[in-house]
């Protein structure tokens, strides 16, 4: 170790670190973890923060799938309220999504006037997506070396009509372009066909909004990732899986070589569909939040590493457009509002089913770092940027939507009891004040 003192020592009787759970000390300079000593045998440091008896030392979560809607639709959310969510949930790198912003990420221009937006007003590190649409193929090359890290599709109407989806030949055109550059391709998998020969979504009754959205519209549209996958040899990665159905050929396709990476999300752990009271359009997403049973089989493919990691997929929108004053399925916005409230939410079902914080670690820092590239994010150990976070995991709450910080109170957790909270969060050493001027940094792919 430097016989000089570093900038600040943080002291933990429990650090979940790489190799799971022990007692540490972090030791911070310049920003980064310079090194993890024994708790009781801290090196010197010009300032030295000592953890409660009843907090654990984390590393800062990395969340790859977050909607911030800003510029353009900054009324649904913005990247000071999603930043401030954020680092109170323990999150301290985001990407966000290319779409529901104005102008969408589909361009170098357009990403240029995303960075602009967010430069100097956000509380945590952001990186961004880039999107994958018809006739953009000529785009992707330059975004690609602009620093995104990656490339997002949908193969259905993805809510808002200036990102429209790519048919098959295009998905298949997209993935081989991107192939040559080893770029990764981020699929919201939804079978636009099966939609159209489901029932329509109308009214107060949950059940026919979930008949709308059935599970083989998933499953159908994930075959065909799996299958361009293996004969491009690109990489893809499947967004907010609900379908346990498609486990299995998930597991096939990894066995086989093929890379392909798979996501979940809190409410998907969390909640079911027999639980979900009718006209409650809060608790629309999708694809939609399914049954008890299929709810377990996602544990059981997270236990197993056929999911790889659980991300919150945050996707606001103004109490107006969630129509909760007519509870009608068929007209609501989709999407759950969680930035600030996953890691206790995971960590609560975690806990019921036998898993450890170094399992949700894995799954909501480490594996999602990993994917998205940043190779100085989601870990405690020497070398990796010093974001980290104090969280509390017996100390329980009710969600209150009116006490968080994302911009609009709405959220699918409203009065839902959780388990574990976060008390602090530090950015590259230094403790995150939501209060204060923002600190954060944008990032690009290759840089972080």
């Amino acid at each position: 170790m430097s016989p000089d003192p570093y900038d600040v020592v943080i002291r933990a009787r429990r650090l979940i670190g790489p190799r799971g759970e022990t007692a540490g000390s972090v030791a911070v300079r310049d920003g980064r973890i310079a090194a993890v000593a024994p708790h009781d045998a801290p090196p010197p440091a010009a300032r030295t923060v000592e953890l409660a008896d009843d907090e654990v030392l984390l590393p800062g979560l990395v969340d790859t799938h977050v909607h911030v809607n800003d510029p353009g639709r900054a009324e649904w959310e913005g990247f000071p309220t999603a930043t401030r969510a954020a680092a109170a949930g323990g999150i301290t790198t985001l990407l966000d999504m290319p779409l529901n912003s104005l102008p969408p990420t589909v361009d170098p221009e357009s990403l240029a006037v995303k960075r602009e937006s967010a430069r100097g007003r956000v509380h945590v590190d952001v990186g961004f997506w880039g999107g994958a649409i018809p006739g953009n193929r000529a785009h992707l090359g330059p975004l690609h070396d602009a620093g995104v890290f990656g490339f997002k599709s949908f193969l259905l109407h993805s809510g808002v009509d200036e990102f429209p989806p790519l048919d098959a030949a295009g998905l298949e055109a997209a993935l081989a372009e991107l192939a040559t550059r080893d770029a990764l391709l981020i699929v919201h998998a939804e079978n636009s066909a099966a939609i159209d020969a489901a029932p329509s979504p109308h009214g107060e009754h949950y059940r026919d909004f979930l008949a709308s959205r059935p599970r083989g519209a998933e499953d159908v549209a994930i075959a065909q990732v799996l299958d361009l996958a293996r004969r491009t040899g690109g990489r893809v990665h499947v967004l907010h899986l609900s379908s346990s159905d498609a486990l299995p050929m998930i597991a096939a396709a990894k066995a086989d070589g093929v890379r392909v990476t798979v996501e979940t999300c809190p409410h998907y752990l969390c909640f079911t569909a027999e639980e979900i009271p009718d006209g409650a359009t809060q608790f629309k997403c999708c694809p939609p939040i399914r049954e008890a049973a299929n709810r377990e089989r996602l544990w059981q493919g997270l236990a197993d590493g056929t999911i790889d990691c659980v991300v919150s997929d945050h996707s606001p929108c103004t109490p107006e457009l969630k129509r909760l004053d007519t509870g009608d399925f068929g007209v609501a916005w989709g999407g759950v509002s969680s930035l600030q409230l996953g890691l206790s939410a995971v960590w609560t079902q975690a806990r019921l089913r036998g898993h450890g914080l170094a399992d949700v670690v894995r799954w909501m820092a480490g594996r999602t770092a990993e994917i998205a590239g940043l190779h100085r994010k989601g870990a405690v150990e020497p070398g990796a940027d010093a974001d980290l976070c104090a969280f509390a995991p017996d100390d329980a709450f009710v969600v209150d939507a009116a006490g968080l910080h994302h911009r609009n109170p709405v959220t699918a957790y409203q009065g839902r009891a959780l388990a574990g909270r976060v008390r602090r969060t530090w950015l590259r050493g230094e403790p995150v004040d939501v209060a204060g001027p923002p600190r954060g940094t944008l990032l690009s792919r290759g840089e972080a």
